[in-house]
């Protein structure tokens, strides 16, 4: 007779410092019996839950369901943090195992009979319950999420959704895998003195630490993490190079073989379809805005399309400068891809007299971390404690206490900053545990967060500071924006805590948070050169600000063509050829031949790996309207740091979650809702 199974401690009883999880005893090995004893328990409270022979209270069922599969969460909390962040083959192996089952799982939940007839019953008499706004919030959240898994339909459509939803799952797993095998497998090796060619320092020492860790000591790697991909292509003035690399970058995804994702977006996109159909929506764009601010597909293509305009014809006027720097070295080739960022560098260079190099040196990644720590002292009147010794999920992570003004404990916070091969790329913010205020099994009341940042800069030389560009600096104060918004979180019930808003306003505050990087008293403070500790100087930083809109063609032209080909996806039935649609997207627009979309459907992991952003990417110039209008309240006050506005931001931003309307908080912050002025002046384009 076989063991009964079990889970492993480690995963489900967080005994480290301050409930942190002790990922030091935490096996790989031990998550696949983990989930599931962990998913049948869960199962367990949900048909008690349901079949409560008492009358539905709020009580009884949405409370006991927010609280519901604690061990589930944890486990998952563990596991997807290290899908994500610190991968191996027995993690991806069980992911493509686990994501399926998972939303088999909550397919099963959402189609419960028994207690989606207890939800409804609340739902419909929910003006006889006297809640409270936040409770009413949470069960309109449970009430949607039950009709959005299908509660309403037949069994046999009901049947098909969990299918769907089940394959769905492992195809984002699938994608995501596939692009990270990608750039795990891609490095351009250099040796010669002539292949390096105007490659700073700071670069060619991040080249060579990739080399050794591809045990290629000795030589410099050109990989396909945009730490270096991206400075490599700004200063690399071997053409022949750049192109070769660019078009590895632009190529994940779909080079053939295993790891070709085109066949996975195709049938992603029929799966979404079809499901949207099933739960009686025009197109899958219709069910994603349901419960956002833009609401309607209509709302978002008016926003992209007004920026589009004035984006290209400014992409335009860029573009004949960049042919004017080529021309004038005597080259007889239009810009093309692979040449933009260098020959947008030496634009930079003539029209404001510095360049990133030379700005490099001032922005180290110690000093920019105490910035982002600083400012939010001065908003929020928080203070970061560095723990040492503390073991986390891979060595290069740093832990920290975040305390207030009195020294009490806030939350716990992780960052982990440096690019490595077992690292998905980009950079996010995610959660061990949410905040709330509901009683647990064991007595207490609440739990803090546990919040994490994972970045992807470029690692140093050994004695050698991490230096960052601007570009890598906003990366990381926008991600810390997301933790703020997790770590300040103020409310009762964990589905609405901290992040926990709809896609289009959950970057208002990470975005927001951007700005006071370039306040010039946090740039004085903070901007200091590794080797000399002398501040930026005053010159140098009039021209940094001076140029916060340069290239802003550019950067728009990239993201708002990614936005309008994922909308375009999601507002169409079946797809037989994704990237047929995108050409013809692009051709409409009239995308200019020297930009790409700043991900390529083949690699688009914020729309194909998981649901995440799906006809949702619209949501970070959706928020930026907000966070630009945002910080004008505080530039009309005089001060960056105003106290009166920084308390009504935490009030209504950054500690309400998603306990109100989203429209309701900005209003409750601003007083009004934002126009796009703020915005488009903001980028330059006004």
């Amino acid at each position: 007779m076989s063991e009964p199974k079990t889970i492993s401690p480690a995963l489900v009883e967080w005994s480290g410092i301050n409930g942190l999880p002790r990922f030091d005893l935490v096996s790989d090995d031990a998550f696949a019996e983990a989930f599931d004893v962990a998913l049948a328990s869960h199962e367990a409270e949900i048909d008690a839950i349901a079949g409560n022979p008492e009358a539905p209270t709020f009580d009884n069922t949405v409370v006991s369901l927010e609280v519901a599969g604690d061990a589930l969460s944890r486990i998952s909390a563990l596991f997807w943090s290290r899908a994500g962040a610190n991968t191996n083959e027995t993690i991806q192996t069980l992911e493509r195992e686990i994501a399926p089952k998972m939303a088999r799982h909550y397919s099963k939940i959402g189609n419960n009979a028994e207690l989606f007839a207890r939800i409804d019953t609340l739902w419909e008499g929910r003006d006889a319950l006297g809640l409270t706004v936040e409770q009413t919030r949470v069960l309109e959240r449970h009430w949607k999420g039950f009709v959005k898994s299908g509660a309403k339909l037949a069994k046999p459509e009901q049947e098909r959704l969990s299918a769907i939803n089940e394959r769905l799952a492992g195809l984002g797993a699938q994608f995501g895998q596939n692009v990270l095998a990608d750039e795990k497998d891609w490095a351009l090796f250099l040796s010669d003195k002539e292949e390096l060619a105007g490659l700073p320092e700071f670069l060619t020492d991040a080249m060579a630490a990739a080399a050794r860790d591809r045990d290629e000591a000795g030589k410099f790697a050109v990989t396909l993490s945009r730490s270096i991909i991206e400075p490599f292509l700004t200063f690399s003035s071997r053409r022949d190079l750049r192109e070769q690399a660019f078009h590895a970058w632009t190529a994940r995804g779909m080079n053939g073989g295993a790891t070709d994702n085109r066949e996975i977006v195709r049938e992603t996109l029929a799966l979404r379809a079809e499901k949207a159909a099933l739960l009686g929506y025009e197109n899958y764009a219709a069910l994603k805005l349901d419960n956002t601010m833009a609401k309607t597909s209509e709302a978002v293509s008016a926003l992209l399309t007004q920026v589009w305009e004035k984006a290209v014809a400014r992409a335009g006027e860029e573009e004949a400068d960049l042919a004017r720097l080529i021309a004038a070295e005597g080259g007889n080739h239009p810009v093309l891809p692979w040449d933009w960022r260098y020959y947008a560098e030496k634009l930079r260079a003539e029209k404001f007299d510095f360049s990133e190099a030379e700005l490099k040196p001032y922005l180290q990644l110690e000093k920019i971390i105490d910035a982002c720590f600083d400012v939010a002292g001065r908003l929020f009147g928080i203070h970061a404690v560095p723990l040492q010794g503390v073991p986390a999920y891979h060595p290069d992570v740093r832990v920290f206490e975040i305390r207030d003004r009195q020294g009490k404990l806030v939350a716990m916070f992780l960052g982990d900053y440096f690019a490595r091969s077992s690292k998905r790329s980009g950079a996010w913010m995610s959660a061990y545990q949410s905040q709330h205020k509901l009683p647990l099994a064991n007595g207490s009341l609440g739990e803090i967060p546990i919040v994490y940042n994972v970045c992807n800069f470029a690692k140093p030389a050994e004695g050698k500071p991490a230096l960052l560009s601007l570009d890598d600096a906003r990366t990381l104060f926008h991600e810390f924006g997301h933790a703020l918004h997790g770590m300040l979180s103020d409310v009762t019930y964990p589905s609405v805590s901290g992040t926990g808003v709809s896609r289009d306003f959950v970057e208002l505050p990470s975005q927001l948070y951007e700005h006071w990087l370039t306040v010039p008293e946090i740039l004085k403070t903070y901007a200091v050169h590794y080797e000399t500790g002398e501040p930026m100087p005053q010159a140098l930083l009039d021209k940094v600000l001076a140029a916060r809109t340069f290239n802003a063609g550019f950067n728009t032209v990239e993201f708002t063509s990614s936005a309008l080909v994922d909308m375009a996806f999601h507002t169409q039935g079946t797809v037989e050829d994704p990237l047929a649609v995108q050409a013809e997207v692009l051709d409409k627009l009239r995308m200019p031949a020297s930009i790409v979309m700043r991900h390529a459907t083949p690699h688009f992991q914020h729309v194909f790996s998981g649901d995440g952003y799906s006809a949702g990417y619209y949501s970070y110039m959706w928020s930026e309207v907000l966070d630009a209008d945002a910080f004008a309240a505080f530039t009309e006050t005089g001060d960056a740091f105003d106290p009166g506005m920084a308390a009504k931001l935490k009030a209504n931003i950054y500690s309400i979650g998603g306990a109100v309307d989203p429209e309701d908080a900005y209003k409750g912050f601003r007083g009004k809702l934002p126009s796009i002025d703020a915005m488009l002046e903001k980028k330059g384009l006004a």
